[in-house]
């Protein structure tokens, strides 16, 4: 049997480590590294089924120009070709790279380097954009630096978490199941603060359901009431803090508890209970993410964060600071590099030393001055025509992007679009002139760094596939067509983590906290042999900071105007990401059992609200912003604020005919960061008429990347095939040449418009095609089996086994396949009393872990009904 390779987890910035043990061609057995740091072992749901994403279906193979397949030779000389003649006929302003949190340090460095020290322009942003800027801009007013100022050690001696727009059970679960063991350990107390009541808030001491945008105000009202209970620490702050002339009487205005109330829309008997467990718990860590970041104001919100914790002096301590936790798994390493357009490299800015200091590094023909476009201005741009050539690399910016209906008409226009990735088909994708195979996840080799400032090795696991190449030496090529071998002359990762290093250190007399001189002159076998690695230690433990007069700085932040709703747009839409799913799906929709959590794309809203708009749970309804408009089906929650509603990002056209909620967001940003606010777009939402509602369930790999002909269509992938969940106001006999050829089964009822066709083909189910005008449907879970079941089952078309056969309900613990009704019967029969009880039962959310806040209100729903009904009888 192979030994296990030792690598890093691909999702989100935790960054856990990985055993990746190859088990068979294009196989990986996946467990957690138990000698890494950031997750002791313990994987989220996504990162222990990375084993499921890893086969070659859907891969981009090979270089492609237009829809023929081309040499590397072919693809990389029209690629330089068409760079060269833009720029030398429009200058280098002209193009662009657009990147990616999922490329390594080593493949963003190389990127940074080729555009912004030989191309002359600073033109090269990233997805990261999206996400996390607004954090690296709040550490630079604060600190000087974009350093973050905690570590993952920090949860394990904090006396209080508060969790400010982060859903971190969901969408950082190895945090917060580190917060929870501390909870457990030491009695820390949990506040999170999030206008949705999310699976983070099932356990949590309070709950701040804030108006959406309202978190400068928050912020300012804790930090005036610090300063009238004696809180604030005024030596700490003469000797440390810079702070800007008005600062305290801005803090003052409007801050006492009934008008933050007022403002927060919240109970004042809340927001001092609040003030009352950050006051008697000195050890707080706040941690805070895309709640706070992807705001129109989110830089103002990272430093109001920012400044409570400096005036009360509880920051570079033990459990004490400010975390910015991030959403992709290289984001950091990105930033460390200048993968920004707002930075130069190695932390450095535009200032003129900086540029003369990097140019001499890199020999640099044309180094560029002065920051480039970030992201919604770079395509901008590119509508405009004043980009020509644009180059996205691991990224879909045609979903991912605010108002993406508008990118995608710039990308459509632009005169010449590459696209580096690792599938063959994406909505980006289908606009590139050229198309460049990237390596995937397992088949990279370099270093990421994690949210904490860890620098971790990915190693390669599985071989390069057909002509697939790493993203850095795709970049290095290109270089050296256009000129600059010699400068990138990289035999391989190491060599470009080795320069990065240098250039770290080089001419850094300790200006700059990030500085892995220690690294400079790493050995090729000590490179493969790294173990992970955290830079910087216990950031500002020394009370100084990378500023030139060695103070933190405290920022006035005001609190902007927070707009009533619009008569035509009467809700606020939230956008964020769902538990078991990533960014648009291109690596997570290859597996079956992360697709089962959330099967199609819902739109969560309050039920006072859902009643208002006529709409039932299930229905079909149309969200639409000023933007643009899609369907999604309706989901009741009393979790949601009223007033708004909630939709997740992933799904694309290449999963469903709605869902997009890349088209909704306004393409507006944040003034310091420009990073999008995509919390708050004033929205609508109307019922859809729906005539039938079907599901289609085909054997094999769909093989396609069209949709049934339905109103509302979405696929997932199941084991052994492919769902789709169908509805229409049309003929419903159009699906019908969506089946497959083979002996029909088929029964129909057209009093209640009932039809049901199963299709065998080599003596094997080959596909189900249910439909109903008013009665209801059958579950999936019976008939998916059915797609790798030996023989074919007589009761097909009753959609279930001979005789009785128990609904497991909705799967709630994706690692072990454990649905709702299941979970419920056991809490019933066998009088279980808490999670754990359940874990021992049914080893539901004894593994990941993620799915161990539904456990807790699954438990408490279901002792309170048996408890009414005790009280009933």
């Amino acid at each position: 049997m192979s030994d296990a390779i030792r690598t890093t987890c691909p999702y989100c910035g935790v960054g856990c480590g990985v055993r990746a043990t190859p088990a068979g061609d294009r196989q990986l057995r996946i467990e957690g590294d138990p000698e890494h740091p950031a997750n002791r072992g313990k994987l989220c749901s996504k990162g222990t089924h990375l084993g499921e994403t890893v086969g070659l279906g859907g891969r981009l193979l090979h270089p492609m120009i237009g829809e023929k397949r081309a040499s590397w030779d072919k693809a990389l000389d029209l690629v330089v070709k068409r760079f060269n003649d833009t720029i030398a006929r429009h200058g280098p302003e002209s193009v662009a790279f657009y990147v990616s949190g999922q490329l390594l340090t080593e493949d963003y460095y190389v990127a940074n380097k080729l555009m912004k020290g030989f191309i002359g322009t600073s033109n090269i942003d990233t997805n990261s954009r999206l996400c996390m800027s607004s954090a690296v801009a709040g550490h630079i007013r604060a600190f000087g630096e974009d350093v973050v100022s905690a570590s993952y050690d920090d949860l394990d001696e904090a006396d209080l978490f508060v969790l400010v727009g982060s859903n971190t059970a969901w969408c950082h679960p190895i945090v917060y199941q580190r917060i929870q063991a501390t909870r457990e350990k030491r009695g820390a107390k949990l506040v999170v603060i999030d206008p949705r009541r999310t699976e983070t808030c099932e356990d949590a001491d309070l709950h701040l359901a804030i108006r959406p945008g309202s978190d400068v105000a928050l912020m300012n009202g804790l930090l005036a009431h610090c300063l009238r209970a004696g809180l604030v620490d005024e030596e700490y702050l003469a000797a440390n803090v810079s702070i800007p002339q008005g600062f305290w009487d801005m803090i003052g205005q409007g801050s006492d508890l009934w008008s933050t109330a007022r403002s927060c829309d919240v109970a004042p008997e809340q927001l001092l209970r609040f003030y009352e467990l950050f006051a008697a718990h000195p050890r707080t860590v706040t941690l805070f993410s895309q709640g706070i970041n992807q705001a129109l104001r989110g830089t103002d919100q990272v430093n109001a964060v920012i400044n409570v914790h400096l005036a009360t002096n509880r920051i570079g301590k033990p459990g004490s600071a400010p975390f910015s936790i991030t959403g992709q798994p290289n984001a950091m390493g990105g930033r460390e590099v200048g993968g920004l357009a707002s930075t130069l490299a190695a932390h450095m800015d535009f200032a003129p030393e900086n540029v003369a200091r990097v140019g001499r590094f890199w020999s640099a023909p044309r180094m560029a001055t002065k920051p480039g476009l970030k992201a919604v201005d770079m395509f901008r741009a590119v509508e405009e025509g004043r980009i020509k050539a644009i180059w996205v690399m691991a990224t879909n910016p045609a979903v991912s992007m605010p108002d993406a209906n508008r990118v995608r008409d710039a990308l459509a226009a632009c005169p010449f679009v590459v696209v580096s990735d690792v599938m063959a088909d994406t909505d980006t994708g289908r606009f590139a002139h050229v198309r460049l195979p990237a390596a995937a996840w397992a088949e990279k080799d370099g270093t990421v760094t994690n949210s904490e400032r860890r620098i971790s090795r990915q190693r390669q696991a599985l071989p390069l596939p057909g002509e697939v190449k790493p993203d850095w030496w795709i970049i290095k090529e290109v270089a050296a067509r256009m000129g600059w071998a010699s400068a990138f002359a990289y035999g391989g990762p190491a060599d470009i983590y080795r320069e990065h290093a240098r250039l770290t250190a080089y001419d850094n007399k300790g200006a700059r906290m990030l500085d892995l001189r220690d690294h400079a002159a790493i050995g090729n076998p000590a490179y493969d042999a790294m173990e992970p690695v955290r830079w910087g230690e216990r950031s500002f433990a020394d009370g100084r900071f990378p500023t030139p007069d060695g103070k933190a700085r405290l920022v006035s932040t005001v609190q902007a105007a927070l707009a009533d709703p619009l008569k035509d747009w009467p809700l606020t839409l939230n956008t964020g990401r769902y538990r078991d799913q990533w960014h648009t799906m291109t690596r997570t929709g290859l597996s079956p059992k992360l697709a089962r959590h959330r099967e199609e794309p819902l739109v969560e809203i309050h039920p006072g609200d859902a009643g208002r708009f006529g709409l039932e749970d299930g229905d079909i309804a149309r969200v639409a912003t000023p933007q643009g408009q899609s369907l999604f089906r309706v989901g009741i929650s009393e979790g949601q604020r009223p007033g708004e509603i909630f939709t997740p990002i992933h799904w694309t056209d290449r999963q469903s005919t709605g869902g997009r909620t890349g088209l909704l967001p306004r393409p507006l940003t944040d003034p310091h960061s420009g990073q999008p606010g995509f919390k708050s777009t004033p929205a609508k939402v109307e019922k859809v008429a729906i005539e039938w509602r079907a599901f289609l369930i085909l054997r094999g790999d769909a093989g396609t990347a069209s949709l049934p002909p339905a109103l509302w269509a979405t696929r997932i992938t199941v084991n052994g095939g492919t769902l789709y969940e169908l509805a229409g106001a049309e003929d419903d006999k159009a699906i019908d040449g969506w089946l497959p050829a083979g002996t029909r089964m088929e029964a129909a009822d057209p009093a209640k418009g009932t039809r049901r066709i199963a299709v065998v083909a080599g003596d094997r189910l080959a596909a189900v095609l249910f439909v109903t005008r008013t009665g209801e449907l059958p579950g999936r879970d019976w008939l998916i089996a059915q797609l790798e079941a030996p023989e074919v089952a007589p009761t097909l078309l009753a959609g279930r086994a001979p005789g009785a056969m128990p609904d497991r309900g909705p799967v709630v613990c994706v690692c072990f396949d454990i649905g709702l009704r299941t979970i419920v019967s056991a809490i019933v029969a066998e009088e279980l009393a808490d999670v754990t009880a359940i874990g021992k039962a049914i080893r539901a959310g004894t593994n990941c872990g993620s799915c161990r806040p539904a456990l807790a209100r699954i438990l408490a729903d279901t002792l309170a009904t048996a408890e009414k009904v005790h009280a009933a009888e």
